[in-house]
């Protein structure tokens, strides 16, 4: 990935980094470009060390609802969605979603990420009636909504986008993913949906929600046929926007999996992966936690980003329909990977929350 960059230039870059000095995006370059990820993945570690608890990784559990897979945005690697006027496709209704929340009570789980196609027949009152449900009748954490689906349903709804998150709050809405993010380099929204947001309209909506309370996380999918500088372009406009909002609570680096035969997937050699967790740690210094995702890059490679610069694992997903799960299935499974992996593990809520938790509840396991 990218040509070598001089070992001696890399340490000075890795010291600047420890020493709390703000790396370039020529610096972030130089560390991405780099073989000499050993050097990279322990100052991304030493850096973590420094920022939270050095004995801890924290986890948390959340249940997908995916309510529709129809979706009029054709992203050329999502084989999810469904046409609009498919007779394949679906939309749940509020009992469906409802006994999908109730399993996930039954569960010990009581945060919702509500995350489906962008479907334009769906009215805004479809939206706050599932909030109110969700916030009310459950009193569960919802999380939800990509950026490209909320600005389409303000137009839709002739709402300024201020107004309809101010609606959808007020309804339940309590945080928002980072989802429909990629690469958010002009370059590669052609390649892979030239129907989604240009990456600036996308962080002016997630700054819009950050503004009105709405925190959430960002993210990155790469392992295809991005450069170096793009993934690099793309990581300054996240810090950018936190600069400019600071609702960013989280960062987790994905990997493309192969889905449709239109879209290159390459494969992403596991030290790739280590050391874009570790420049993630290094160069995003306003955003507090790195994830590693071992529902994408499995057990092995996710106790290794723990060494990297990651703080905390975000894989305990009940019924998750986009991605092939290489994840924990339990939440004792999670407490017992943190553990072998040398930490203690502490569950959270989506908003990076502690002690709601009663340790035999965290005790407790998912069929």
């Amino acid at each position: 990935m990218g040509s070598l960059a001089p070992v001696p230039a890399i340490h000075a870059i890795l010291e600047k980094a420890l020493a709390g000095a703000r790396l370039s995006p020529a610096d972030a370059l130089a560390l991405i470009t780099s073989q000499d990820w050993t050097s990279i993945v322990a100052a991304g570690h030493q850096r973590r060390l420094a920022m939270h608890d050095p004995g801890a990784v924290s986890y948390t559990a959340y249940r997908v609802i995916n309510y529709t897979n129809f979706c009029d945005v054709d992203c050329s690697f999502c084989s999810f969605k469904d046409e609009i006027e498919s007779d394949r496709g679906y939309t749940l209704d509020l009992d469906q979603i409802a006994a999908k929340t109730e399993e996930a009570l039954a569960l010990g789980v009581d945060h919702i990420f509500l995350q489906g196609g962008v479907n334009p027949k769906l009215p805004l009152s479809y939206y706050v009636d599932a909030l109110r449900m969700l916030s009310g009748k459950y009193g569960v954490h919802v999380r939800g909504f990509s950026p490209i689906e909320l600005l389409r349903l303000a137009r839709k709804e002739n709402l300024p986008l201020p107004e309809l998150l101010a609606i959808l709050k007020e309804a339940g809405l309590a945080s928002v993913p980072g989802a429909g993010a990629e690469i958010l380099t002009d370059r590669m929204r052609q390649i892979l949906s030239p129907k989604k947001l240009s990456g600036a309209d996308w962080c002016h909506v997630m700054g819009e929600c950050h503004k009105l309370g709405l925190p959430g996380s960002s993210n990155i999918v790469f392992g295809s046929v991005e450069t170096p500088e793009d993934v690099i372009e793309h990581l300054g406009l996240i810090r950018d926007q936190q600069d400019r909002t600071g609702g960013f609570l989280a960062f987790i680096p994905w990997v493309f999996q192969p889905q449709t035969k239109k879209f290159t997937v390459r494969h992403v050699v596991g030290w790739e992966y280590l050391r874009l967790i570790a420049v993630s740690r290094l160069f995003l210094d306003n955003i507090p936690n790195i994830e590693v995702s071992v529902l994408g890059m499995g057990k092995d490679l996710g106790e290794l980003a723990l060494y990297a610069g990651a703080n905390d694992i975000n894989s305990i997903v009940i019924e998750e329909n986009v991605l092939r799960s290489s994840g924990l299935k339990t939440l004792g499974a999670a407490k017992k990977f943190i553990r072998e992996a040398g930490f203690i593990p502490r569950r959270r809520t989506l908003g990076y929350e502690f002690g709601k938790y009663a340790e035999a509840e965290t005790e407790s396991a998912l069929p």
